[in-house]
Order: C-alpha cells, then structure tokens, then sequence
C-alpha cells in the first residue's frame, strides 16, 4: 500500500476534499465513467427489451439476469478483491465490460440479438460489475485518510448515483435519433476511459487472507463478521428492505414512461436522469458533514423520505411532476445508500473489507433482483405506480418498527461512536 499523498488541496473545498488526493481522484474519474455506461445500458437495455417483446416481464427478467450475479459471483470476487491487488480486479473488469457492449452494439446493428441472448449479455456484464464494485469500494479507504473516509465514499456515491444523471442525458439523443445500437457503443467508449484511469492508480491494495485456510473458510470470514457485529448486521438489515422496497423500480419505469407519460424510451431516460440529478446534489451536500450525531439523524430522515418519495412519482400524471418524484427519489436513496456503505467501510477492517463488500452486495443486489423480477412480471397484469406505492409505504413502516431497536435508536441519535472507526487505517 503507498502512502496517502495529497496534491493540489488548495483548489478543492471542504465538500470535494478527498479529489485532492491523486489516486482518490483517478479512481472517481474511472467509477463516473463506468457508473454512466452502467446507468446508460440499463435504460438502453431495458427499453431494447420493451421493444423486443412489448411486456414488462422482459424487462424484469433481463434486469434480474443483470442484478443476480451480485448473488451468485461476488463471494467470490469478493475473495478475488482481498486476494489480489485490487487495482488489477478492477481494470480486468472494466475490460470484460468494453468488450460486452462492444458485442451487444454490433449484434444490435446487424439485428441478430434476440431475448435469450440479451439475457446471457446481461449476466457477462452483472457478473463483471459484481466483481468491479467490491474491489472499488474496498480500494477507497486506501486512497484517502481516515478523517475524509465519509467525503471520500459520498464522493464516490456521486459517481455511482449521480452517472444515472450523465449516463442517460448521454444515450437520451441517441435512443431519438440513431436507436439503441448508438447507446451500447458510447458505453464502449466510457469504459475505455474507465479502464485507462484504473490502470493511472498506483496505490497498491490487498486485504489479509489466512493460506492456512481453503477457499470456503475464506470466504466465509467475511459473513461471518458480518453476523457477529450488531450494528453491521443491523445496518445491512435494513439496507436489504431499502433496496427491495424503495430502489427496485428500473423494471417499471418502461411501463409508466409509455402508458401513463406517453413518453416512450426518451421518457425512459428522462426519469433515470431525474434520478441521478437529486443524487448527485445529495450526496455532495454529505460530503461535507463530519459530524457523527449529524450523520446519524440525516440517516433516519433520508430513510423516511426515501419511502415517501416513490408516492409523487406513483401519483404523476405529467413529465414535470414524475421528474420531480424522480428527482426525490434519487436524493434520498443516495443519501441513504451513502451512509449505509460509510458506517459498513467504517466498522470493517481492512484484512476482511473486500469480503464484506461482497457480502454486502450479496445481500442488495439479490433482493434488488429478485424485486425487479416480481415488478416487472406483475406490471403486465397491476398498476405499475401502485406497485411503487405499497413499497415506498412498506419502508415507511419498515423504518417506524426500526426506531423501537436499540440498535436502530442509538445509530439514529448518536451515530457510530469514533471508537469504532477501526478500518479507514
């Protein structure tokens, strides 16, 4: 591991502290570029599979094969990010994917992909993704001292969350004009940059893994940490209802962009840019808190908010209102997601941080998966804003019923005590 070396601070405010930081900044660079093919590919995807069978179910399954890798892989490539140096994880994956939308655009061009190949497609580039988020997440706090680990993660969320605002603003003239075959290789071309900044770091990182062991018992430390650590557990709890519940809606934005916005693919990518917008301000705006009584009770306000929010995108029956909710929605589920992955980074030590990434992304990306395949199968046949609506009100319950833990209380009113900030070493 190098040290940490700050260069040109001056030009950075408090909000962006950590991209003064060399590798902390080519790393962010990477992750908005590969965040925007990400968020690009899934409205390019979705709205491709829309109109290969004209059902929603399509949508879900496709989404579903994209999101279950995070299932199935990351165990293992959680494993892969402490074993390995995980500057070079992160690279071979950025390529895997270049190479995966290169494929898709052109059987996109010549007008050979069908459903069932789109499916496969969708699980090469979840399972590189799978892969490429553990490793990237366990990198930052190698890249950024102990005191920035929040601003660092905030700011990295602003690449993932906020892409959803440049990835689709990217592809919305394309899906117009030239079709979806224009989307898939512009994300080509964003993860040729990825790959090129990826491979700019020079922070060398592992984690701490016992040889003694075999591959099972490895990987099994990590959930096991996991399991033992009430505040983890809790945290990781209630992140599953969050994402099941609030954040597993790609599958039925198609359905309500064309029959209740009368907007088709544009309107498609305009609510995802929406999205990212109202992630990106709030993620920023947490960048710059440093208090952890402050963090603990934004925590519990984004959560309600982030449950309240689905209900005026439920309730719009124009452009102007459904970005509104979908800007609400963005903002308080990145802030939420960003603080959840802080006080996780914060409570796991470095040897075992790739592994719980992994565990933690098992976790939501299963139950995200799994949602988008029940949305989208039940939108054929239910109102697609209702479906939005009873699960913004289940996470309202869900964060109601949290309070009367005290785990959940103490995380609320005092956040995590600095004494168990062990792992931004």
């Amino acid at each position: 591991m190098s040290k940490i070396v700050p260069s040109r601070r001056q030009l950075f405010p408090r909000y962006l502290d950590a991209l003064s930081y060399q590798d902390y900044r080519t790393l962010w660079m990477a992750n908005m570029s590969s965040g925007a093919a990400a968020w690009a590919l899934i409205v390019a995807r979705g709205w491709l599979a829309y109109q290969i069978s004209d059902s929603s179910l399509l949508v879900g399954i496709v989404t579903f094969a994209a999101m279950i890798p995070r299932v199935l892989v990351t165990p293992f490539t959680g494993y892969l990010a402490d074993r390995f140096d995980r500057r070079t994880v992160l690279a071979s994956m950025f390529a895997v994917n270049m190479v995966h939308n290169l494929v898709l655009a052109v059987l996109v061009l010549f007008g050979d992909i069908e459903a069932w190949l789109l499916i496969v497609l969708s699980l090469v580039n979840g399972s590189a993704r799978a892969a490429q988020m553990p490793a990237g997440q366990a990198l930052i706090p190698n890249l950024v001292p102990k005191h920035l680990l929040l601003n660092g993660i905030a700011l990295n969320q602003a690449t993932m969350q906020g892409s959803r605002l440049f990835g689709p603003a990217a592809i919305a003239p394309l899906l117009a004009t030239t079709g979806v075959e224009g989307a898939f290789f512009l994300c080509t071309g964003f993860y040729v940059f990825s790959l090129v900044q990826a491979l700019r770091i020079r922070t060398r990182s592992t984690g701490v893994l016992d040889k003694s062991r075999g591959l099972v018992s490895n990987l099994m430390e990590g959930v096991v940490y996991v399991y033992k650590t009430p505040k983890l557990r809790a945290i990781m709890l209630l992140a599953v209802f969050h994402c099941s519940l609030t954040m597993s809606f790609e599958s039925l934005l198609p359905v309500l962009s064309r029959q209740r916005l009368d907007a088709a693919g544009a309107g498609f990518s305009y609510l995802m840019m929406a999205v990212g917008a109202g992630a990106l301000v709030s993620v920023f705006l947490l960048a710059g808190i440093r208090g952890e009584v402050t963090r603990g009770r934004i925590f519990l306000q984004v959560g309600v908010l982030s449950g309240l929010s689905p209900l005026i995108l439920a309730a719009s029956s124009g452009m102007p209102m459904a970005l509104a909710g979908a800007a609400a929605m963005g903002a308080s589920q990145a802030a939420f997601m960003t603080l959840t992955h802080t006080m996780i980074q914060s409570i796991t030590p470095d040897g075992v941080r790739g592994r719980v990434a992994a565990v933690y992304s098992v976790h939501i990306g299963g139950m995200m998966a799994a949602a988008n395949l029940i949305n989208g199968g039940l939108a054929d046949s239910i109102n697609a804003p209702l479906l939005m609506a009873v699960g913004g009100i289940g996470f309202v319950v869900v964060m109601f019923v949290s309070w009367y833990w005290v785990t959940y209380r103490q995380i609320y009113t005092r956040g995590l005590p600095v004494a168990t900030h062990s792992a931004a070493d």
